[in-house]
């Protein structure tokens, strides 16, 4: 695992927590808005993490179609149990659009339109 990673499992909790709606609609003057910017976030951790993981067990797999061979691997659990226990993306979204670590823009033909 990166480091990275294992750094996010223990900063973010992985309970859900209130948020003030107030300091979600400061950050760009609508809540629904800033909802928006969240969820593509999520979206885009989602996506990495998924890929990450399947590029990790797809060394494990097997590519034979006898089901008497499946055994069991620790390391492929070990795997698992990490990307189980690391935050929701909408969690880890949400954090980072609070401290400012989401780079977001409006698109200019939306303004007009």
């Amino acid at each position: 695992m990166s480091k990275t990673k294992r750094g996010l499992a223990n900063s973010i909790t992985p309970w859900v927590e209130t948020k003030s709606i107030m300091d979600i609609k400061n950050k760009t003057g609508n809540v629904y808005e800033s909802i928006a910017i969240v969820a593509k976030r999520a979206n885009q951790i989602n996506v990495s993490v998924k890929e990450e993981l399947h590029s990790k067990l797809e060394e494990f797999a097997s590519h034979t179609d006898n089901l008497e061979e499946i055994h069991e691997n620790k390391e492929q659990i070990e795997i698992s149990r990490f990307y189980e226990k690391l935050p929701n993306p909408a969690l880890q979204a949400t954090q980072e659009f609070l401290e400012d670590k989401v780079y977001y823009r409006k698109n200019e033909e939306d303004l007009f339109s």
